[in-house]
């Protein structure tokens, strides 16, 4: 089995595993405590703290560990926006950023803040002047990613940064995703990170918040860890994390750029032997691991099915893939397709043979599904389109992705050049999907019109 979904956790790395087998016997006393195993379990975290503070780039008084990776953001977000009330009530986010991120936006709206969304480029990326025009006067606090989970782009976060700096407003940076890289770049503010993205322990996260910034604890003060972070501290996963991260940091360039060859091999490739494939995410600024693709005409989950029963783990943004049945804010914001969704993030050490083997094995589980689902190219089956005047009109009422882009496909042949196809459908999905099949197979997409239960997708027929 070839686990390829690093970006979502990566495996438990060798010297994270014997830090925590031997903190467990040596970390398990109160560090707060002045007595001899107190004083012990105290050097421990005092030493993680330096470490990964190192690692960071902060001070270790800056530097906070929390349960999660999560919560470092909710309180990161919390605090720096409590602690800037009397500046203003309004906060900065990419439109990719992480749920973690995005929800604490939403909290922050609800208690009646105000909310800008930052868009971003086609290739996931935000424009540095979007966060210029941006920044108010009443600008608490502006968030930015330093790189995006679900496709690797990297963010211009430096550039962020000093804009920041000069209109006097912090910056929050989710480095979640590349931390086990290096160090972030420019005067950000505030930072986050989770443990288990770089081979640590799960249940670790860290919030570095540097001195200066205004900070208001959220909830009840804890005194332990500058009341910050409530409760006792998980020393033992706290001690591997930080030692993971070292370890991982002094690997870093070498695997980086076997990685990314790794990578680059699979985006040139995957075009090649699989048709109607969109490679998404910035082919050059980007994390070394990730390389995230999307397939016309394939239900997402179904295709992540039969690369496990392949031996493949991979993940997908695809809205088949979620119980919510919405496609991934991240690939909506992109206005890239995003049905049949596939990420693959490579851990640490991937083989060469593995990443081989998947290309083999690709193709054939990509035609298994679009020929199940009666896919353009398959054996013909019933269309629901209907003749109306100069067009077309497809029914595709309560069928889900990606159904409606199939039916679209293979109607559109039936108009005449310059003639209309009207897609009726009132899956999510469709109002991102039918735009980017019209961009791949050069059609053009006139717009959405409303209908009494979902949307009309109007698409002109131009070649």
């Amino acid at each position: 089995m070839s686990y390829f979904d690093a970006a979502s956790a990566a495996p438990l790395h060798p010297v994270a595993r014997q830090a925590l087998l031997a903190s467990l016997d040596e970390g398990w006393a109160d560090p707060s405590r002045l007595y001899r195993e107190g004083r012990r379990a105290r050097m421990l975290l005092d030493a993680a703290r330096e470490a990964t503070a190192e690692a960071v780039g902060c001070r270790p008084d800056e530097l906070t560990f929390t349960s999660s990776g999560t919560r470092a953001v909710h309180t990161g977000i919390a605090g720096a926006s409590a602690g800037r009330r009397r500046i203003g009530r309004h906060l900065i986010v990419s439109a990719v950023e992480h749920s973690s991120v995005l929800h604490s936006a939403e909290a922050f709206e609800a208690a009646g803040g105000a909310v800008t969304r930052a868009p971003v480029t086609r290739t996931g990326a935000v424009c540095v002047e979007s966060y210029v025009d941006a920044l108010r006067s009443d600008t608490a606090l502006a968030c930015l990613q330093s790189a995006n989970h679900e496709v690797g782009t990297e963010q211009p976060v430096a550039a962020v940064a000093e804009a920041c700096r000069e209109a006097g407003t912090p910056l929050l940076v989710d480095a979640a995703q590349s931390l086990a890289w290096g160090a972030v770049e420019g005067p950000w503010s505030l930072l986050t990170g989770s443990a288990h993205k770089w081979g640590g322990p799960s249940g670790v996260g860290l919030l570095a918040v540097r001195k200066g910034v205004r900070f208001a604890p959220q909830g009840p003060v804890d005194e332990r860890e500058s009341g910050r972070a409530a409760g006792f501290e998980n020393l033992p996963a706290i001690v591997a994390a930080a030692a993971s991260l070292r370890a991982v940091r002094a690997e870093a360039a070498a695997e980086a750029a076997r990685l990314r060859d790794l990578t680059a091999r699979i985006r040139a490739r995957v075009a090649d032997v699989v048709p109607d494939v969109e490679v998404v995410g910035d082919p050059h600024r980007r994390l070394p691991g990730i390389v995230t693709f999307s397939c016309l005409y394939v239900d997402g989950e179904a295709l992540l099915h039969e690369l496990d029963r392949a031996g493949f783990s991979v993940s997908s943004g695809s809205s088949c893939t979620s119980s919510t049945l919405t496609p991934s804010h991240v690939l909506r914001a992109m206005g890239v397709l995003s049905e049949g969704n596939v990420r693959v993030s490579l851990p640490w050490g991937a083989a060469e043979e593995d990443v081989e083997r998947f290309l083999a094995v690709l193709p054939e589980a990509v035609a298994g599904v679009r020929d199940k689902l009666g896919a353009p190219g398959s054996p013909a089956t019933p269309t629901a389109a209907d003749a109306r005047g100069t067009g077309l009109v497809v029914d595709a009422l309560g069928r889900r992705c990606p159904i409606p882009v199939i039916e679209l496909a293979k109607v559109i042949g039936d108009v005449p050049v310059g003639g209309t196809v009207r897609v009726l459908s009132d899956d999510e999905a469709a109002r991102l999907d039918i735009p980017a099949w019209c961009e791949m197979r050069g059609q053009e997409y006139l717009g959405e019109e409303p209908a009494d239960r979902g949307a009309v997708y109007a698409v002109r027929r131009t070649s």
